[in-house]
């Protein structure tokens, strides 16, 4: 009998913010596989497990490249596939982990999806997580949108003009993985007038995790770190900036 594959997200960082069907999933599971890549010094997803619940685990690391090229990424996903489907058909189930949520910006869809070429019929079921943006909001009680407002999420390969745009017709926009554009952002939401309605975010949850709000200028000269995110509010308290 073939074994079952659970996409799970863990959230942002904080152990507390893991749910409890994913605390019972995870309990019972025979094998957790860890995404693995030279950006992460060690797996985020992993440390939240590990803080979380008092097991031991058989871990399964698969290795994902940090790359733009669709066919080195496609290597690894058919590697991890087959390494998945292997011990799957073992009869074992699998937990794939990761932070945020599984079907959110998140290697685990391209995974899933090889899984089946490799056996169809394949049982997989996903275990949603608080994203990164949810959990950002909610340490300094920002809303992410109001009312009507509009909210936008951009992914880290988004250019300045297409922010450019964005901020003429969004009221909210959440920029994921910031750290390499910042520099750029910072001009445009200087041109813009919008300094003051930005809060960039570092680590969400985690013990290293920090904030700022309104003075980017103060990270320009800083090494960022990869899981960070900017969220940008046109309408704020007391109104357009």
């Amino acid at each position: 009998m073939t074994g079952t594959l659970y996409g799970i997200g863990v959230g942002p960082g904080d152990p507390g913010l893991l749910t409890i069907k994913a605390q019972q999933i995870l309990q019972q599971v025979d094998v957790l596989c860890v995404p693995r890549s030279a950006g992460d010094r060690d797996s985020l997803a992993l440390q939240v497990v590990q803080r979380a619940l008092n097991r031991q685990f058989n871990i399964l690391e698969l290795d994902f490249p940090m790359s733009k090229d669709r066919q080195i990424l496609e290597q690894a996903w058919q590697k991890a596939a087959g390494q998945v489907v292997e011990r799957l058909r073992q009869g074992l189930d699998l937990a794939f982990v990761t932070i945020g949520d599984p079907l959110f910006y998140s290697t685990f869809s391209y995974l899933a999806t090889r899984v089946r070429d490799l056996c169809p019929g394949v049982e997989i079921k996903t275990v949603p997580g608080v994203m990164a943006m949810a959990g950002c909001a909610a340490a300094i009680g920002l809303p992410l949108a109001e009312g009507e407002e509009t909210l936008l999420v951009i992914p880290a390969a988004y250019g300045v003009d297409q922010l450019r745009e964005a901020l003429d017709k969004y009221d909210n926009i959440v920029l994921m993985k910031v750290n390499r554009q910042l520099g750029q952002v910072y001009g445009l939401l200087q041109e813009k007038g919008l300094l003051s309605r930005a809060v960039f975010f570092s680590r969400c949850g985690q013990e290293e995790g920090f904030f700022v709000s309104g003075k980017l200028g103060e990270l320009l000269d800083r090494p960022l770190d990869y899981m960070s995110l900017l969220i940008i509010k046109k309408n704020g308290p007391g109104g357009p900036a």
